[in-house]
């Protein structure tokens, strides 16, 4: 059987795993194992998977295999940032982020090669879009960065928190990041609470009500402007899921659980949408929505027009929505020496053309 034939185990949650061995007359537990020997100490070598049979090992060497992309460039910034540029196999390349913190090791991770929805602030929608990743090149983003990372296996976690917040939109690939999330969620193989799995979005309201239903992790929202007509300039997708219509999923994505809140970002952007006025319309539309929001100083990129707002007019603007009972705090700037900012993370993308036929494909 060629490699191409091969099915690639990273691509299978714990229920498609067991499909898949059921399909081969293996008990379910076997499953289990496998994850296990994958994501949880980092095998790639089914000899060494020591408690399956020498009979399994051998069939699953002819027609399974464990292939991650390959680590393309690893750079560390002056703050301890990592970025890793990650090649795939169709020439492509994505980028993750590992920010360690005190008390919390955070990876933002990809989901698409570029970005369909073209948000004119952000480095990512300037480099077009190519495709949708599968669930081996999503969940190998943390595999890889365990490796590089250096983390033992049942060691102590360096990993504690996963963001969905490189490059790409991850709900209009939801297919394929819902059973990466699970994995990540599987106490056989990363066993992360869903409150430290984290999905933005830029406010695929249908695809929210979907999430909701399949696999609640945190929700955070790209809002980045409180009104339609600034949003639709900011994020075109506005103009389809206009924030009435966001507002309401947030609310229906937090009433099933009264303890969690969504987190809203909000770029901060220079005579854009920094205003004391701005701020008093966010208040305005976020006063009965359990949240908290994130203030982020805008990050350059070449050929950006904006501007980073000034210390003052940031806090200026926190403090309006601290007085309202708004949870609000400014994002450190965090790998922009590396252009590893939010904001910033641009990957290869090898086909920049099919933006638009993706983006309506996505959302009917």
């Amino acid at each position: 059987m060629s490699a191409a034939e091969k099915t690639n185990l990273l691509n299978l949650d714990r229920q498609a795993m067991q499909d898949f061995f059921a399909a081969h007359g293996e008990k379910p537990f076997r499953a289990t194992q496998v994850i296990q020997w994958i994501h949880q100490y980092g095998v790639d070598d089914f000899d060494a998977m020591t408690n399956l049979s020498k009979e399994l090992r051998a069939r699953l060497k002819a027609i399974t295999e464990i292939r991650a992309p390959e680590i393309a460039q690893d750079q560390v910034a002056a703050d301890g940032t990592r970025k890793w540029l990650l090649r795939l196999d169709d020439g492509n390349a994505i980028e993750t982020v590992f920010i360690p913190e005190e008390d919390r090791g955070t990876l933002c991770v990809s989901s698409q090669v570029g970005c369909t929805l073209n948000c004119s602030f952000c480095s990512t929608g300037h480099q077009g879009f190519n495709r949708s990743l599968t669930v081996a090149e999503i969940i190998s983003q943390l595999l890889v960065a365990n490796r590089a990372l250096g983390r033992a296996p049942k060691g102590e976690r360096i990993i504690t928190n996963v963001v969905l917040m490189g490059m790409g939109e991850p709900l209009l690939n939801f297919d394929n990041v819902v059973p990466a999330m699970r994995l990540m969620l599987d106490d056989y193989a990363y066993g992360l609470s869903r409150r430290r799995v984290t999905l933005s979005t830029a406010g695929v309201v249908p695809m929210m009500d979907r999430l909701r239903e399949e696999c609640p992790v945190s929700l955070a929202v790209s809002l980045h402007a409180p009104n339609d007509a600034l949003r639709d300039q900011l994020v075109p997708l506005n103009k389809k899921y206009p924030i009435q219509e966001l507002i309401e999923a947030c609310r229906r994505y937090c009433a099933d659980s009264p303890r969690s809140r969504v987190t809203f970002e909000y770029v901060m952007l220079d005579d854009v949408n920094d205003s004391v006025e701005h701020a008093h319309e966010l208040v305005r539309i976020l006063r009965d929505v359990p949240s908290k929001v994130n203030l982020i100083p805008f990050n350059s990129f070449p050929q950006t027009h904006y501007q980073r707002s000034s210390k003052p007019v940031i806090d200026r603007f926190r403090d309006v929505l601290i007085a309202a009972g708004l949870t609000t705090i400014t994002r450190k700037t965090r790998g922009d020496d590396i252009d590893a900012a939010c904001g910033q993370l641009a990957g290869q993308v090898q086909d920049r053309t099919r933006r638009r036929q993706r983006l309506t494909a996505g959302m009917d």
